[in-house]
């Protein structure tokens, strides 16, 4: 996603995602700042969801087409962030090794 500065592109990219996850915004921010590759599936859905919206400014013949193809990225996207949401919350518990018998 291009912006001016990378912070507004941060800021751009987690506002989308809050936007599309309210009820998990802050499950969101952490997996934001601590998974690169959630921070980047946010990245690109800012991108289509932009794109999406800017389809409607295109000329006839290629409006619908383009609403079509960025409303698929939109909803690959948020499958794909609901699908790491969704592992993030996943707790793994590990045994203790048994290391002998007290007496």
């Amino acid at each position: 996603m291009a912006s001016g500065e990378s912070g507004s592109t941060y800021l751009s990219a987690l506002e989308t995602a809050e936007t599309y996850f309210p009820d998990q915004a802050r499950l969101v921010q952490r997996l934001f700042y601590v998974n690169e590759a959630f921070h980047s599936m946010c990245e690109d859905l800012a991108a289509a969801a932009q794109a999406l919206a800017h389809a409607e400014q295109l000329p006839d013949t290629l409006k619908e087409a383009r609403r079509l193809e960025y409303a698929g990225l939109v909803d690959a996207l948020l499958k794909e962030m609901r699908e790491a949401i969704s592992q993030s919350k996943i707790v793994m518990l590990r045994r203790l090794p048994v290391t002998g018998r007290k007496k």
